[in-house]
């Protein structure tokens, strides 16, 4: 309460506090040397010990939250100009720990209420989140990586100067290394007894208050550092995120794969149909692409001789953002000779229970209130076959393109003037208006894991003609909780019809750009840059000519980690398990 008063006393009653405290550090350095205390930053005086009052959370105006942030920050820069006046850093080089607060929670969990193991001689560093003063106690939790562990201080174990300065000199969310002795207290919690202390970092911006933390969604993506430390969970999820990757890692290694690394600057954007991000480099005078996927260099890989490769990267594509895509994500692209896509639904399956294990112990995963069962097999289904259960129709009865846009359109009520019908006007062909069906009906009733087989060729330009049904390709997708985790194929390796169907995707590409782009401008006056295919598409010749040199048979399989990752850590949204999403520019 003492500090509360203060907090609100006025300018002049704060600038003679600081006055006194800082002529009482001056007077008492000496003593607080001798006795290991280090006073490298931090309040000179108890009033800046103290966060906003709490009258503070009851404010809805942005300027009062502003008024004290700003106000906050102007007394803690005071505060370390005033310590480097007296010789002291308030920003540390090192502090020699002997233990982490889990570790210590951990060897020490066996003693009495009231022990104090003196033969301990430990030391912890982290920041403080919580700070409790009873007159000649002061308590204090440190939190670092692995968790929390009070600090206890009495003042019996220090002069009266450095009691003083130890409640003076430190605020909550400064960094702290804090060495001493073990204690549990009579209330039974684990303590560090400290004997000396050092401020390792002074913070000068006040964290979110306890009771609210930061609830503020489009603040926690923007400053997930802030995110980090108001909601200790979120770490978690990278956490996670990292066992992850390093166990898919493990898992392709088992079998055989070796890691790669491919270009991100491309000169075409090949491997996926999707609006990249230009680049010009200078030097070389010429327009580059961040890359949309990995596929096509990791076949050269296979034409080069490699027979097991993969690579986890980045990819980069320039289109809209919503909960399930970010504009730069991360993949695995593997891809094996001598196998056909049989060989990736086992693979696939093996990765994601493995990972499964390795995060949650179990194959049984809540997401979002309802229960995904990993257990192998997974259903494996063609593309035909779904849709024909979903709707009652069966796309190879139709002979023509008209007939099946016809029974698209009553099926999925499209309107005439609405944007689904120019989508679905544009098709080319009967496997166009099936795959427009299919993402429109079929796809988010696909909760449990499924493969969905056998693409139409028209949508399918890397993939092998099926060996039994004509107009079909060796293609699957994996599917989960409605969502897109994977895309599999045997790979085409006909150099010739490779390059027809590139020549016949650019085609398509053209047709619906022409299409959708007139549609646009005439309704919106929008220009090219809204419009999803206003992107060019160009013939990779360099990888045709790799083709040409001999490419073995082999399969080839593309995962969403990111997408994996809200799976396993039951996290609704991409930019949830992404640490720094891509954001609109604050206004």
């Amino acid at each position: 309460m003492e500090a509360l008063r203060v907090w609100r006393a006025s300018s002049n009653l704060l600038g003679f506090a600081v006055s006194r405290a800082a002529a009482a550090a001056a007077s008492t350095a000496s003593a607080g040397r001798a006795h290991r205390l280090h006073i490298r930053c931090c309040s000179p005086a108890a009033a800046a010990t103290t966060k906003p009052p709490q009258d503070r959370r009851r404010r809805s105006a942005s300027s009062s939250s502003t008024s004290d942030r700003d106000s906050i920050r102007a007394i803690r820069l005071k505060k370390v100009e005033e310590l480097r006046e007296k010789g002291y850093e308030p920003y540390a080089y090192k502090w020699d720990r002997t233990h982490t607060t889990k570790e210590l929670q951990e060897t020490y969990a066996h003693l009495e209420n009231g022990e104090v193991c003196t033969e301990a001689a430990v030391s912890i560093a982290g920041r403080i989140v919580a700070r409790r003063a009873f007159g000649k106690l002061v308590f204090m939790t440190v939190r670092d990586d692995s968790g929390t562990i009070q600090l206890y201080c009495e003042k019996e174990s220090l002069t009266e100067e450095q009691f003083e300065q130890l409640k003076a000199f430190i605020d909550i969310d400064d960094i702290l290394g804090a060495s001493g002795s073990i204690k549990k207290t009579e209330k039974g919690e684990l303590s560090v007894y400290v004997d000396c202390f050092e401020i390792l970092t002074k913070s000068l911006l006040p964290l979110p208050d306890k009771y609210h933390g930061l609830t503020d969604v489009d603040k926690r993506y923007r400053q997930r550092y802030i995110d980090m430390i108001a909601n200790p969970e979120v770490a978690d999820v990278f956490r996670t995120r990292a066992k992850v990757v390093s166990e898919i890692r493990k898992t392709m290694e088992s079998f055989g794969f070796i890691e790669v690394e491919t270009p991100v600057l491309q000169g075409a954007a090949g491997g996926a149909e999707a609006r990249p991000f230009i680049t010009h480099h200078n030097s070389l005078q010429r327009d580059l692409y961040l890359r949309i996927a990995t596929e096509l260099h990791l076949k050269r890989m296979l034409v080069g001789g490699l027979e097991k490769v993969y690579e986890i990267g980045r990819i980069f594509r320039n289109e809209g953002i919503s909960t399930r895509h970010n504009p730069e994500f991360t993949t695995i692209e593997m891809y094996e000779a001598y196998s056909d896509y049989e060989s990736m639904m086992n693979l696939a399956e093996e990765i994601v229970t493995r990972c499964a294990m390795a995060t949650l112990g179990k194959l049984k995963v809540d997401y979002q209130g309802t229960e995904i069962s990993l257990e192998r097999p997974w259903r494996r289904e063609t593309m035909h076959r779904l849709v024909e259960e979903a709707t009652g129709v069966d796309f190879n009865s139709f002979g023509d393109i008209e007939s099946a846009k016809n029974a698209a359109i009553g099926l999925l009520g499209i309107k005439t003037e609405s944007h689904e019908n120019t989508s679905l006007q544009a098709c080319s062909s009967v496997g166009h208006v099936l795959n427009e069906v299919f993402e429109t009906v079929v796809e988010s009733t696909l909760v449990q894991p499924t493969f969905v087989l056998d693409y139409p060729v028209e949508i399918s330009p890397l993939a092998k003609p099926h060996r039994r049904h004509a107009g079909l390709t060796e293609r699957f997708e994996l599917f989960i909780c409605g969502r897109e985790i994977g895309n599999a194929f045997s790979e085409l390796t006909d150099p010739i019809d490779q390059r027809s169907r590139f020549e016949n995707q650019i085609k398509q590409h053209n047709t619906k750009r022409a299409a959708i782009g007139k549609k646009v401008k005439s309704a919106e006056g929008k220009g090219d840059d809204d419009d999803e295919y206003s992107y060019e598409v160009s013939l990779d010749e360099d990888f045709l000519t790799s083709l040409e040199y001999g490419m073995p048979p082999a399969s080839g399989m593309g995962l969403g980690i990111d997408r994996l990752v809200m799976l396993l850590t039951n996290s609704a949204s991409i930019r949830d398990v992404i640490a720094f999403p891509v954001l609109k520019l604050q206004q």
